[in-house]
C-alpha cells in the first residue's frame, strides 16, 4: 500500500473512532492527558502499523486492541508495581478522578470509582461490552480471547462490580 492511502485511511478512522478510542482509554487509566496522549500514540502505531492490518477484524476494532495494548504498555512502563499488583489482585485507584469524570452525574461518578477498583481483565471487558456496546465476538477480537472467555470474565467481573458497587455503599434496585 502507498503512503498516500495509509495517510487518507488514518485520517478517517481517525474522524471515526478517536473519541471513542480517548473514552476507551480515559476509563482504563482515568488520566485526561495521558489518556489523549495513549490515543494519538494509538493512531500513530496504527499508522506505523498499517501494512500488517489483514482485515481479519474490523478497523475499529483493530483499533481498540492497539489502544488497549498502548495503555498496558504505558502502565507497565509507569507504573510497574501496581501494574503487577492490578492484574493479579483487586485494588481500588486512590488517583482523584479526572475532572471530566467529576462532571458526570453521581451514578456515573460511583460506576467509575467502583471500576477502578476491579482488576484490570474485568475492568476491560465491562468497557467493552456494557460501555461500548462491543458484540461478544468484537470483544473477543479486540482483547484477543476466546468468545467463552469473554462471557465468563464478562459475568464474574458484573458480580464483581456489583460487589465493590455494594461494599461502597451504592444500592439500586437492580441489584
Amino acid at each position: 500500500m502507498n503512503e498516500e492511502w495509509n495517510k487518507l485511511k488514518l485520517e478517517e478512522w481517525y474522524q471515526l473512532y478517536s473519541e471513542d478510542i480517548y473514552r476507551f482509554v480515559l476509563m482504563l487509566i482515568g488520566d485526561h492527558d495521558q489518556a489523549k496522549d495513549l490515543c494519538h500514540d494509538t493512531f500513530l502505531k496504527a499508522y506505523f502499523s498499517l501494512n500488517d492490518f489483514k482485515g481479519e477484524t474490523s478497523d475499529r476494532n483493530w483499533l481498540y486492541r492497539i489502544a488497549r495494548n498502548v495503555t498496558i504498555d504505558y502502565m507497565r512502563k509507569k507504573k510497574p508495581i501496581r501494574y503487577m499488583v492490578d492484574s493479579f489482585s483487586s485494588m481500588a485507584a486512590h488517583e482523584p478522578l479526572p475532572e471530566s469524570i467529576i462532571q458526570l452525574g453521581e451514578r456515573e461518578e460511583h460506576l467509575y470509582r467502583s471500576l477502578q477498583a476491579l482488576k484490570r481483565s474485568y475492568r476491560e471487558v465491562i468497557i467493552l461490552r456494557k460501555i461500548k456496546e462491543l458484540s461478544i465476538r468484537e470483544t473477543a477480537e479486540v482483547l484477543n480471547w476466546t468468545e467463552n472467555k469473554v462471557k465468563i470474565t464478562l459475568f464474574r467481573g458484573m458480580e464483581a462490580l456489583k460487589q465493590q458497587m455494594i461494599k461502597e455503599g451504592y444500592t439500586h434496585e437492580t441489584f
